[in-house]
């Protein structure tokens, strides 16, 4: 039983994060309502980085393939992927007060999964550089979509507060789970069928947008 131990923990991760996204609506319904008050504004923002499945898997996905990279990666892509998430917040949140509004930053998102998908069940291991580009890319796509979609009345400070620590906690279960499976070769081979899953799920919904 031991030895299942990892793969049951990560299957637990997915079944978590398809139960959390699937009623996002209402999740943003919840968005609004908590930001009426400071203590809520920060609840707010952690919610929403748990109203969609396609912010979970990249958060939990950049994780694993930290730990897949390993070396300065290991903490280097989860780092740039909150600061360049914080940063892309900050852009979403100011560009939608202006009335400007990025319809391309979907497809980045789209494509952060697919790219994530394909890195992950190739176990792609290119140098710190380049793979701190591709997340730090990622990262500034999800950040402008939750930043664009900040609650009316919500104390922005408050609300990138929740936002990072959510992240912070999703890239830490992905980082986690991934050292988890490296330590039994029989059961790692679980982290490059994440990847393919990942590749399914965005060619999903490409067709059938969630």
């Amino acid at each position: 039983m031991k030895r299942h131990l990892p793969l049951l923990s990560f299957a637990g991760l997915i079944l978590s994060t398809v139960s959390a996204a699937a009623h996002p609506a209402q999740f943003h319904s919840l968005d609004r309502d908590l930001a009426g008050n400071l203590p809520g504004a920060m609840q707010a923002g952690i919610v929403h980085p748990l109203t969609g499945l396609d912010h979970l898997l990249v958060m939990v996905a950049v994780g694993l393939w930290a730990v897949q990279i390993g070396g300065r990666a290991f903490w280097l892509l989860p780092c740039t992927f909150v600061g360049s998430m914080m940063l892309g917040g900050a852009m979403g949140m100011g560009l939608s007060l202006c009335g400007v509004h990025q319809p391309f930053v979907e497809h980045g998102i789209l494509a952060s999964i697919l790219l994530l998908g394909v890195a992950l069940g190739m176990a792609w291991r290119p140098s710190v550089l380049v793979s701190a580009l591709c997340v730090g890319l990622a990262g500034l796509c999800h950040g402008y979509a939750h930043g664009s979609e900040i609650p009316s009345g919500a104390l922005p400070i408050l609300f990138f507060a929740g936002m990072l620590i959510a992240t912070s906690l999703l890239l830490a279960s992905g980082v986690g789970a991934g050292v988890l499976l490296n330590r039994n070769p029989k059961v790692a081979v679980t982290v490059r069928a994440t990847g393919l899953f990942l590749i399914a799920f965005a060619v999903y919904d490409l067709y059938f947008p969630l």
